[in-house]
């Protein structure tokens, strides 16, 4: 394995998979759009993948949101799961550039998070979900593009508020560059 994705990864992967299973399963709110709800799970995620890249975003939410489903429903809804895997993959692409790690998260830093979030589920929500549900399910249009549109606002509130508020939190347990004196 390569530095990044090395064993502390994969544990994060798996920590942050069953993580977002529980967070989806019991801290999801309905929507009066049937099979829409609000989900915390997105701010969870949006963190681990600012922490532990793109690939591992992306795995934690297609085998997190895989098991919700088998979970909840029996059986899998693919479009919406490979597009969970799609916002967890360009969180990370998009937030490789903030380093929470070094104890920084600003103004800078939570613009670039929420621009970030904002863009991967916009990808998600307005265009992957609805498209493969028309495409694999032959679903109605209006229907699924309705439902992408209020799982997108609603996933954008959630990751802004509560994400903004986890990261943040992280970056005041790190330690400060150049904070730390040598005697």
């Amino acid at each position: 394995m390569n530095k990044k994705f090395s064993i502390k990864t994969v544990v994060a992967i798996g920590i942050g998979a069953a993580v977002f299973v529980v967070l989806g399963r019991f801290a999801a709110i309905p929507t009066p759009i049937p099979n829409t709800t609000i989900n915390t799970q997105y701010a969870f995620l949006a963190v681990m993948a600012m922490l532990f890249g793109p690939l591992a975003g992306a795995l934690i939410a297609f085998i997190g949101h895989l098991l919700i489903d088998l979970t909840a429903y029996g059986s899998p809804w693919m479009s919406w799961i490979f597009a969970s895997g799609v916002a967890g993959l360009l969180m990370g692409l998009f937030m490789k550039k903030i380093d929470v790690s070094n104890g920084e998260f600003g103004k800078k830093e939570i613009i670039t998070f929420n621009v970030a979030q904002v863009i991967a589920h916009a990808v998600a929500w307005i265009l992957v979900a609805p498209a493969l549900d028309v495409v694999i399910y032959a679903e109605v249009a209006s229907k699924v593009f309705t439902q992408g549109i209020v799982a997108f606002i609603a996933n954008v509130i959630t990751t802004g508020v509560i994400g903004t508020i986890l990261a943040v939190a992280y970056a005041k347990t790190r330690t400060k560059k150049g904070s730390l004196d040598k005697e």
